[in-house]
């Protein structure tokens, strides 16, 4: 009997060899293909996590960025009516001097002056702060993921005293940036008003036209390159948010003895830059500042109800012809300012705030600052 096997076995030796060759094969790659499909899964449950995570933080972020806004617009507010004092030029014409004519034509100016340098200051600050926030948000991800390989070692870590000297920048804007851009407006609304009367009639169309010329020799404004005629191809209204002039680049010796934080605020500073002059951010600029005037006119259109018949027969010719003289606008423009500027709830800052054009730029900013850095490892 044992013998009958030995011979069966002999007989069909190669048969049991190639059977079982097959069958452990068959075997080893089931298990290499469940050992692939669980580290597939492991991978997408992590990338899962990942992104649910880097979204709560974009998500939190925001919301500081929001509460910064509006936690800023009573300073913002303050350094406005500080450089253009209305209400100083309202108290000398309350006392009837000798030169009311003056005072009325003082005040026409920095009453145009303050609504228009509101809107523009408004909508930088929130763009600006956006840009801000989601860069030094996308480093304090970062900073949160653990290191893989040795990836991340060495990048640069937005420390608690990096992110208040950078966040500090803002100051710029609120400050020596909004006495330029009230210089700007001052400049441009003089060309565009000063030799208007005061008794001129003007309707909303009218106003809306001024504030268009205005815009255009603030907006048009472009910067030589150290006075070598040289067009930047920035937007003019960046100049007002950070300094144009940059340090010159400091030499292998002495770059070697420059902290790490300060090499890392260098590093911020040129990829904000680099993000200002975007043509994105020009364009989500220009819609906002958009918006900002078009709410000045809705909130002046109250004002040009007809009150009087002859104003009835006026407004039944055609829509927006109710006019007034310009020395009844006055007051309407120069009170804008408490609007645009206003303490929460703000809706025009909560507009620009909620506007899509903004929260994708928002998000776009945020997903290039917050990409983890490829495994050198992994190149070919």
């Amino acid at each position: 009997m044992w013998e009958s096997i030995k011979n069966f076995l002999r007989r069909h030796k190669r048969k049991f060899v190639v059977t079982g060759v097959v069958v452990g094969g068959a075997v080893l790659l089931w298990k290499y293909g469940e050992w692939k499909l669980q580290q597939w899964r492991d991978r997408e449950t992590e990338e899962c996590l990942a992104m649910a995570r880097r979204q709560h933080h974009f998500d939190s972020n925001q919301r500081t960025c929001n509460m910064t806004v509006l936690s800023m617009l009573p300073k913002l507010k303050d350094a406005i009516r500080h450089m253009l004092d209305s209400e100083r030029i309202i108290q000398g014409l309350n006392h009837k001097p000798e030169n009311k004519v003056d005072l009325w034509n003082e005040l026409k100016i920095v009453s145009f002056c303050r609504t228009i340098s509101s809107v523009y200051s408004t909508a930088m600050l929130v763009i600006f702060l956006r840009v801000q926030l989601n860069i030094i948000g996308g480093y304090m991800y970062l900073d949160t993921v653990p290191e893989k390989n040795g990836v991340n070692k060495d990048r640069a870590l937005a420390t608690p005293e990096v992110q208040q000297r950078y966040l500090s920048n803002v100051q710029y804007l609120l400050t020596d940036g909004m006495s330029c851009l009230v210089s700007a407006v001052k400049e441009a609304v003089m060309n565009v008003l000063a030799s208007m009367p005061l008794q001129k009639k003007l309707g909303l169309r009218d106003i809306e036209r001024l504030i268009s010329s205005i815009r255009c020799q603030v907006e048009a404004a472009k910067l030589d390159e150290q006075g070598s005629g040289i067009e930047c191809t920035i937007h003019p209204l960046v100049r007002y948010m950070v300094p144009i002039e940059e340090e010159d680049d400091p030499g292998l010796d002495s770059a070697c003895q420059i902290l790490e934080e300060q090499l890392i605020m260098s590093k911020l500073m040129l990829e904000t830059r680099d993000m200002l002059e975007s043509s994105d951010f020009h364009s989500v600029l220009n819609t906002c500042l958009d918006i900002g005037f078009s709410r000045v006119l809705d909130n002046m259109a109250n004002f040009f109800r007809p009150n009087t018949e002859s104003d009835m027969q006026s407004l039944a010719s055609g829509p927006n012809c109710v006019q007034l003289p310009l020395a009844k606008i006055i007051p309407v423009i120069n009170s804008q300012i408490n609007t645009i500027c206003g303490d929460t709830p703000n809706p025009y800052i909560q507009e620009l705030l909620l506007m899509k054009c903004v929260k994708d730029f928002a998000a776009n900013v945020y997903e290039a600052f917050s990409q983890i850095p490829p495994d050198p490892t992994h190149d070919p």
